[in-house]
């Protein structure tokens, strides 16, 4: 089984940012992808859309960090629904899993190709090669973010994130509090 991380490529206008993943989105490129949010964020950006056309599956892990960023959005936005981070083109097993773990709500869902309306810049973000501190601490995040969003998942997440805040203590890194 090929555990590659996925690629990211991002397209900004103007007034929009895209992210395209290419892949299969996992924890090993969970770092990135919520840095590269965080820092378009932070630049002004405020409409998102995640091309997933060529995104094969999502980790438990990743779909926590767009789940968090997701409610960060809607929370923004008043929970307007036109204000959502948009997912283009994802398949039917990434919607089955944002649908099974109580969080697709947080997006709308649009198929078909990109139609950007005005000048594009495309890049390729520079890894950020986490360390196992940083990678294990995303993880705990994730997972706490999915628990808090939808309680259904503390059953299925619990375990993992009793682990994770272990092996993040024996790392020497206290766990977290998940940002709100």
């Amino acid at each position: 089984m090929n555990s590659a991380p996925a690629n990211l490529m991002i397209l900004v206008g103007e007034h929009f940012a895209c992210v395209k993943i290419t892949g299969r989105a996992n924890f090993k490129v969970s770092v990135d992808f919520k840095t590269l949010l965080t820092e378009l964020h932070q630049r002004g950006f405020t409409c998102f859309v995640i091309e997933l056309s060529e995104c094969s599956l999502m980790d438990s892990t990743f779909l926590g960090v767009l789940a968090g960023f997701g409610l960060k959005m809607f929370q923004a936005a008043d929970r307007s629904p036109s204000n959502l981070v948009e997912l283009r083109n994802p398949n039917a097993r990434i919607t089955e899993l944002l649908e099974n773990l109580g969080v697709l709500h947080l997006f709308s869902i649009s198929q078909g190709p990109l139609a950007a309306s005005e000048t594009v810049q495309e890049s390729s973000p520079e890894p950020a090669h986490a360390s196992r501190t940083e990678i294990t601490r995303a993880c705990l995040e994730a997972h706490r973010t999915l628990m808090e969003i939808n309680p259904a998942n503390v059953s299925r997440f619990k375990e993992v994130t009793k682990f994770l805040a272990e092996d993040l203590h024996k790392l020497g890194d206290q766990p977290q509090a998940v940002d709100k």
